[in-house]
């Protein structure tokens, strides 16, 4: 059995394959190509303006992914049904927008492994206490977010913002990356908990595996560096 495991890896290294192997090309295609990236709409991950720009802590990621790769980045819009059909259909190459772990498209894409974890907490500016307890408290929360639903559901009482700027004199909801810019403190209130990820074609496991190496490799103040830039840009805009 062992003699038989060696000839097996000396024929692999003698025929030239690799581990992991791609069903189809696209780590070949995109090394100096294009990679074609579906992007949604998930702020401050990912902001796709009405004239197509893309912009975010994300899209600044793809950049420099398509820098290392010496490719050009071309942008598809859409939802994520869209794109993970797209993506199936081997259209793209890559999709994010600030994909949760738990995303249910494993049947028609492969998701790389979470390579940061990011909080949505209820924090408090100085001079305002910490809520024990969320039930019959006023909270500051950005307007049209899934986090005014979740604020009701804990029974407090979300007050909409345009923006949240820790000026409100209220506990606040922000993400954990806002926390040092705004001067605010946690308050032990979380709202939510994303392992975020990227997902490319299932099968592509070559290119998955190069995608993973360089998200990976980012530390996490870096990513919250960059969250953090985008909603000020995105505040300012």
């Amino acid at each position: 059995m062992r003699r038989m495991v060696v000839l097996v890896v000396v024929l692999m290294l003698a025929t030239g394959c690799g581990w992991p192997r791609d069903v189809g090309t696209t780590r070949d295609d995109v090394h100096g190509g294009v990679l074609r990236v579906g992007v949604s709409e998930a702020p401050p991950w990912t902001r796709v303006a009405d004239e197509g720009a893309v912009t975010g802590a994300e899209a600044e990621l793809v950049r420099r992914l398509a820098r290392r790769l010496d490719a050009r980045v071309e942008w598809f819009p859409g939802s994520e049904s869209e794109l993970m059909a797209a993506l199936h259909g081997r259209v793209l190459d890559l999709v994010v927008g600030g994909l949760d772990a738990k995303a249910p498209w494993t049947t028609q894409a492969a998701l790389t492994r979470s390579y940061v974890t990011m909080r949505t907490v209820v924090a408090v500016p100085t001079g305002v206490s910490a809520p024990g307890e969320l039930s019959g408290v006023r909270v500051a929360v950005r307007a049209g977010t899934a986090e005014v639903a979740a604020l009701r559901g804990e029974g407090a009482l979300p007050v909409p913002v345009p923006e949240v700027s820790g000026r409100e004199g209220l506990p606040v909801v922000v993400g954990q990356w806002r926390l040092a810019e705004l001067g605010l403190r946690e308050t032990g209130h979380e709202l939510a908990v994303h392992d975020h990820v990227w997902a490319v074609p299932a099968g592509e496991n070559g290119w998955q595996v190069e995608v993973e190496r360089f998200l990976l490799a980012l530390s996490h103040p870096e990513i919250e560096q960059l969250l953090a830039d985008a909603e000020r840009a995105e505040a300012t805009a």
